[in-house]
């Protein structure tokens, strides 16, 4: 009895100095575990273990397998987490690339710039015989009206070259775009969404390590939301 008592105790004792330890290094976490406080655990039973009834070798080995598999488990954490930090890092300086590149995100009005025209991606629920693409500055008035024919349902492109019917460009401003066809019952029109191309001006990385666009003409927007980089 004073053999398993003295086990016991030691094993109390260890425990104890392990939760004083944390308590007074780290109060911000919790009392897992780690691999240091499994082996003082295991030592100490080694240690107290009665002589006369050693531990069981199946016990000991299956106390081993845990230790391994503990060591395993944060050998992979600790890979994880380089790993997660080298595609990070990789990502961001990708996102850079896109610095002065148009990409396309779900919005009606970006800007047009001083060259090239507007990519305008329309998302069709259904095929129509008639589409229309209608484009307004920023006071609210139409400039542009375009009859896109049949189109099929899906996303579609069109581009916009900025220049009106006497071959003279358009001011650099924001425009607003607006595609439209029939509605299911025929009567009226139905706006459909549109995904506007604009130009990454610069690239923001997030506190947490996201990472956002920031676009002319449209503004701030996660990577996430671009569905075309051209």
């Amino acid at each position: 009895m004073s053999e398993v008592t003295s086990n016991q105790n030691a094993l109390n004792r260890v425990l104890a100095d392990y939760s004083l330890t944390r308590q007074q290094q780290e109060p911000q976490k919790n009392n897992d575990l780690g691999r240091n406080e499994f082996l003082r655990l295991l030592v100490a039973q080694l240690e107290n273990q009665d002589p006369t009834k050693p531990q069981d070798n199946g016990e000991f080995v299956a106390q081993l397998a845990q230790f391994s598999s503990l060591e395993e488990a944060q050998k992979m954490s600790a890979s994880f987490e380089s790993f997660s930090s080298a595609f990070q890092s990789s990502q961001h300086l990708q996102a850079t690339s896109l610095v002065g590149r148009p990409v396309h995100v779900e919005t009606d009005t970006t800007a047009l710039l001083e060259t090239g025209g507007i990519s305008v991606i329309a998302d069709l629920p259904r095929s129509t015989e008639f589409a229309q693409l209608s484009v307004y500055n920023q006071s609210g008035a139409l400039v542009e009206s375009f009859n896109l024919g049949p189109q099929s349902e899906g996303r579609n492109e069109f581009i916009w070259t900025g220049y009106d019917a006497n071959d003279q460009r358009f001011p650099s401003d924001e425009y607003t775009f607006r595609v439209s066809i029939p509605d299911a019952s025929g009567d009226g029109a139905e706006q459909v969404t549109t995904y506007l191309s604009a130009n990454v001006n610069s690239v923001t990385i997030e506190p947490g390590g996201g990472l956002t666009l920031n676009l002319a003409g449209v503004g701030p927007t996660p990577l996430s939301e671009v569905i075309q980089i051209n």
